[in-house]
């Protein structure tokens, strides 16, 4: 089930596609009753959950959100997740392939970090009856002879609109994550680099403008550092690597970019407390 290339048990969409052919970039699935996933893994593709009866809990990127009635929970491809849903759930799931999920993301309208602050949300009622009613007419048309593809990526958008139109202005920290573009270029540019790249003048480069300006950009939208930014994705992705890989400390110290074992250990101690061993367990 995993890839050479990577060391989580990964899902790619054609796992879940058996009776489907391989250009499949879109697939439903209902969910009923109690399901367990114990094992933390990730998929490369995009997933969109709706929940009309939700009880239980959804842990996404190691932190836990309930499941509620109404609720559309979110997961990004490469995001690690894990559920128990129990028995009285009633939800729907659209999974959105790699390829798709690129153009289907200017229909969520924000950037992505936003949503990866609050991936689960409760929509209101007539909000709630339009997506079930996309949802379905989704299901309808993937059962016909011939699929008509483009229909289905439509109302797909339609769904990214709708939950978009759910978040904006949702939360408190909302216009804090939209305001400001750089806030958003600054993440996008931490999530492809940060393996290599820790120092803030290295971004704030790309971005055209001073380390001090980004850094004033971030103290005042974030109330946080540029460097603790591109620390806690370096964390993210340790706890990954560390929770649903098969990889060794020593492989991970490496992929990350530390200088040794001792630096990674300290580093790890600092923000969560643990040694990556007591994490691992």
């Amino acid at each position: 089930m995993s890839h050479q290339s990577d060391y989580f048990p990964i899902l790619s969409i054609h796992e879940f596609a058996e009776k489907q052919s391989k250009t499949c970039d879109l697939l439903f699935n209902e969910l009923s009753g109690e399901r367990k996933i114990d094992e933390p893994h990730k998929h490369d593709f995009f997933i969109i959950n709706l929940f009309e009866k939700g009880k239980g809990f959804h842990i996404i990127d190691f932190v836990e959100y309930p499941i509620h009635d109404h609720q559309i929970h979110l997961v990004f491809p490469d995001q690690v997740h894990q559920w128990t849903i129990e028995k009285e759930t009633v939800g729907y799931q659209l999974m959105i392939s790699k390829g798709w999920y690129e153009s289907f993301l200017p229909a969520l309208r924000f950037s992505s970090s936003y949503y990866f602050q609050h991936p689960a949300f409760t929509v209101l009622e007539e909000i709630f009856a339009l997506l079930l009613h996309e949802f379905q007419a989704i299901k309808k048309e993937l059962s016909e002879e011939k699929v008509f593809w483009e229909l289905i990526q439509k109302r797909s958008e339609l769904i990214g609109l709708l939950v978009s139109k759910s978040v904006e202005g949702a939360f408190k920290d909302f216009e804090t994550y939209n305001s400001n573009p750089i806030i958003s270029k600054f993440l996008n540019l931490i999530n492809e680099y940060f393996k290599t790249e820790r120092s803030v003048s290295f971004y704030a480069d790309k971005l055209n403008i001073s380390a001090n300006y980004l850094n004033i950009v971030c103290k005042k939208t974030l109330n946080t550092s540029a460097s603790s930014l591109i620390q806690d994705r370096i964390l993210l992705e340790a706890k990954r690597l560390l929770k649903v890989s098969e990889m060794s400390v020593k492989d991970i110290v490496y992929d990350l970019g530390f200088y040794d074992h001792a630096s990674f250990s300290k580093f790890f101690k600092v923000q969560t407390g643990m040694t990556p061993s007591q994490f691992k367990e």
